[in-house]
C-alpha cells in the first residue's frame, strides 16, 4: 500500500499545519488536503499565484470574517480563503481573519492548512528577515526542499535568495550545492528551522527525488537531519498527474535492550556472558548503535550495577526497573515510557527511574540526549542474542520508512517469526497496558504484522540454558 502524505506526517483530521520552504509547498498542501476528510480550509499568510486557485474546490476572498460567517453551516470540500487578488497573486489574509479561521476549525474539528512562505518556484531557498510567516498556534510545520538543487551552482536560477543561502551554508556564489551544504541550511536556526513554533512538530519533505540516485541521496541525508526534525520524508510530488512516487518517512527508531532478568534457568547473568571478549549486553548495545537506533535504552534490574558497568563508555540511556521480578511486561513499559509524548512520568507501578544518570559517554557520566518524545518506533532487542547483526535492524528500519506498519517482524525459513521486532508508536499505548511475564507479542492479535523475509536462522536462537550458549560459541558460522 502506498504511503500517503497524511500517514507519513501522522496527521489527524483536525490538524493545523503550516507549509514553508520551496519546491512544492503548494502541491504538498493541496495533496494533503485531498487525502484528508473534507470539509477543510486552506489559506495563506503569503502570496499564491492565481493559477493555483483551481486546486481548491471553492475560493473565498475575504478581508474580514463576515463573508465566511455567511457560509459557516454550509461549508463543504476544500475551501481556499485568501485576501484580494493583486497582480495575478492573492494577498495574505488579515491576522484577525486567520484567528477566526483557527477558532472556527477548532470548534468544528476541521483541518486548517496554511501556506506560510514563497520561493518563486525555485528548488531551494533561504528565508529573508520577514519569512516565514508561521502562526504561533500551528501544531506542525512541513518544510519543503527540492533535491533537484543538489549538484547545481548556487545561483538565482536554482536558489531563492542565494546570498542568504551562501551565508548559512558557508558556500560562495557559484559553488556547487552538495548534500552536506543543504543539510547545513535545513538544520540552521535561521534556515529551515526559522520561525517554527517551539511546541510544533517539525517535518521535512525532501521533494523532487525523481531518480534512484536522488532517492538514495535523500535517504542518506535523513539520518543527520533527524537531529533537527521529527520526521524526514523523501519522495516526489507530481502535481500534474496528481500522483506521488514512492514516499519514505524516516523517523527516529529507538532501541530498547531488555537486560533486567535474573537468568534463573541459566544459573548466572546471561547479560554478562562472554561473546568474542565482550559481555553480551555490550555487544547488543554496540550493534544497536551501529544500526543507527536512537535513543538506545538499556533496561536493567537484576545485577543492575554489573550490567550498567558493562555498557560504560557507550552512548546509551540506562533505566533501572525495580519491578523486574514482576515479569517482562514491566521492562517493556519502562522502555516505552520515555518515548511517549508525556515523557517518563513518575509511576511507582512500573519502576524506579534513574533518569538523573541516564547516559555513559566516556568513563564519566553525561546528560542524555533529548531524544525520545517523537520516536516513530522502537525495536526490542534481547540481551541474550549477541549474534544478531546490524543488518537486520537496518532492514527493519527501512521497511518501517516505507510503510509505517504497526508491527514488523523478521520471518525466517518462510514460517518462523523471529526477533528483533519493531513496534510503531501507534502500538505504544497497548504496550503500556501489558501485565505479567509477557512481551510485545501479547498485542500481535490486535495489529496487522508486516513480515520481513530473512534467510538467517541465527535469529531464532536465544540463550536460555548452558547448552544454548555452547551451541552459540561453537557455531563457526557466527
Amino acid at each position: 500500500m502506498e504511503l500517503t502524505l497524511a500517514k507519513a506526517l501522522r496527521i489527524s483530521n483536525h490538524a493545523c499545519i503550516a507549509f514553508a520552504g520551496a519546491a512544492g509547498k503548494t502541491t504538498a498542501m493541496f495533496k494533503l488536503a485531498r487525502e484528508l476528510t473534507p470539509p477543510l480550509i486552506v489559506t495563506s499568510t503569503t502570496h499564491l499565484g492565481v493559477w493555483q486557485i483551481p486546486l481548491a474546490g471553492k475560493h473565498i476572498i475575504a478581508e474580514l470574517p463576515a463573508p465566511l460567517e455567511e457560509i459557516e453551516h454550509g461549508l463543504n470540500g476544500i475551501v481556499l480563503v485568501t485576501g484580494p487578488i493583486q497582480n495575478d497573486k492573492t494577498t495574505p489574509i488579515d491576522p484577525s481573519l486567520l484567528e477566526w479561521l483557527r477558532e472556527y476549525c477548532g470548534y468544528h474539528d476541521l483541518p486548517l492548512l496554511i501556506e506560510a512562505d514563497g520561493s518563486r518556484q525555485k528548488p531551494l531557498k533561504a528565508p529573508a528577515l520577514h519569512e516565514p510567516a508561521i502562526p504561533a498556534f500551528v501544531e506542525q510545520v512541513l518544510y519543503v526542499a527540492g533535491l533537484s538543487g543538489i549538484g547545481k551552482p548556487l545561483s538565482e536560477e536554482y536558489v531563492h535568495r542565494p546570498e542568504i543561502f551562501a551565508y548559512l551554508s558557508e558556500l560562495r556564489i557559484g559553488d556547487v550545492i552538495s548534500p552536506e551544504s543543504l543539510i547545513s541550511v535545513l538544520s540552521h536556526p535561521e534556515g529551515g528551522l526559522k520561525g517554527i513554533p517551539q511546541n510544533a512538530r517539525r517535518a521535512l519533505l525532501l521533494n523532487q527525488a525523481d531518480t534512484a540516485l536522488l532517492q538514495s541521496t535523500g535517504g542518506k541525508m535523513a539520518q543527520p537531519l533527524l537531529n533537527s526534525y521529527d520526521t524526514v520524508l523523501v519522495g516526489s510530488l507530481q502535481s500534474a498527474q496528481n500522483k506521488s512516487s514512492t514516499l519514505q518517512a524516516f523517523e527516529r527508531v529507538a532501541g530498547i535492550i531488555l537486560a533486567a532478568g535474573a537468568s534463573t534457568r541459566f544459573g548466572q547473568p546471561k547479560q554478562l556472558l562472554d561473546w568474542h571478549g565482550k559481555p553480551f549486553v555490550r555487544v547488543v548495545s554496540e550493534t544497536a548503535l551501529a544500526a543507527g537506533l536512537s535513543p538506545v535504552i538499556v533496561i536493567t534490574g537484576s545485577n543492575a550495577e554489573q550490567v550498567e558497568n558493562a555498557v560504560k563508555g557507550l552512548d546509551v540511556n540506562i533505566v533501572r526497573n525495580q519491578e523486574w521480578q514482576n515479569g517482562q511486561s514491566t521492562s517493556v513499559k519502562v522502555g516505552i515510557l520515555p518515548l511517549t509524548p508525556s515523557g517518563p512520568p513518575p509511576n511507582p507501578q512500573v519502576g524506579d527511574w534513574l533518569l538523573s544518570r541516564p547516559s555513559y559517554a566516556d568513563l564519566g557520566e553525561v546528560p542524555a540526549r533529548a531524544a525520545g518524545a517523537e520516536a516513530g518506533a522502537a525495536i526490542f532487542l534481547l540481551a541474550d542474542q549477541p549474534q544478531i547483526g546490524a543488518d537486520v535492524i537496518r532492514a527493519l528500519k527501512e521497511a518501517h520508512a516505507q510503510s509505517l506498519s504497526p508491527v514488523i517482524a523478521p520471518l525466517v525459513l518462510e514460517e518462523q517469526r523471529a526477533n528483533p521486532v519493531l513496534f510503531d508508536q501507534v502500538t505504544f499505548p497497548d504496550l503500556l497496558k501489558l501485565e505479567g511475564d509477557v512481551g510485545g507479542r501479547a498485542i500481535f492479535s490486535k495489529y496487522k504484522i508486516e513480515y520481513l523475509p530473512w534467510h538467517d536462522d541465527r535469529l531464532l536462537l536465544d540463550v536460555d540454558k548452558p547448552e544454548d550458549y555452547r551451541r552459540l560459541i561453537e557455531d563457526e558460522t557466527l
